[in-house]
């Protein structure tokens, strides 16, 4: 770690739908599809709060909002058909959210360690990671990978464990409330880059519009002013 990055974290951990690639919107298109699959219509109120969430808790917001039991067999066929129809819309490409291919090349030359911790599966995540570049991140954990996905603090927990490093000593970069709730439960400090939906005010968070022109030393600045701040 260069000398003058020493008081910054020790990592930097970074969401990826919404947040890297904007990829939200594909996902509305395939959960608004499944809905219909299923013989319904999904609402806006419904779609904005499973953003950022994982894939059972979309499900069970699904299934609720459009009046049908949770059964799981049904539920396991509507997964495997989400899936499979978001996996066809991530290989027609992701683009990229304002500033974050930049901010990843920044953070990487400034030495950083850097995982990506997603609610994504693994199945939808390694083809977007070759988008991306997998090249930029040391470890990654996807939502079916832990006990429990965002906004538990499992996601995030698992992704420093593997680092080596102290939770409480990273900065995660999200756009969620669910994300941003994960990683301050996790301890971390959060930088917040909301994308679909506002994201409140927490006890470890600091908002920014855009990734464009993040620097290093807004990356210290972010964690020191965030990470200082007691957990809620």
């Amino acid at each position: 770690m260069p000398a003058d990055r020493a008081d910054g974290p020790d990592a930097v951990l970074w969401d990826m739908d919404g947040t890297l690639v904007d990829s939200e919107k594909l996902w509305t298109v395939s959960i608004a599809e499944t809905a219909r699959w299923l013989g319904g219509e999904l609402s806006a109120a419904a779609r904005a709060a499973m953003v950022g969430g994982d894939m059972p808790s979309t499900l069970d917001i699904l299934f609720d909002d459009l009046g049908l039991p949770r059964d799981p067999d049904r539920k396991a066929r509507a997964q495997r058909w989400m899936t499979e129809r978001t996996g066809e819309l991530f290989a027609g490409g992701l683009e990229w959210r304002p500033g974050a291919l930049e901010a990843l090349r920044t953070v990487s030359a400034a030495g950083w360690p850097m995982a990506l911790v997603t609610n994504t599966q693994r199945v939808l995540t390694e083809p977007a990671l070759d988008g991306i570049g997998r090249e930029f991140f040391q470890v990654s954990v996807c939502g079916d990978e832990v006990s429990r996905g965002k906004p538990a603090p499992d996601p995030y927990l698992r992704a420093a464990e593997l680092l080596g490093v102290d939770p409480g000593r990273c900065l995660a970069v999200e756009d969620s409330p669910t994300g941003a709730q994960a990683a301050e439960r996790a301890g971390a400090a959060v930088l917040v880059v909301p994308c679909e939906v506002p994201v409140p005010a927490g006890s470890r968070r600091l908002q920014r519009e855009s990734l464009a022109g993040l620097s290093a030393d807004d990356v210290v600045a972010v964690y020191r002013a965030a990470g200082s701040r007691p957990a809620a």
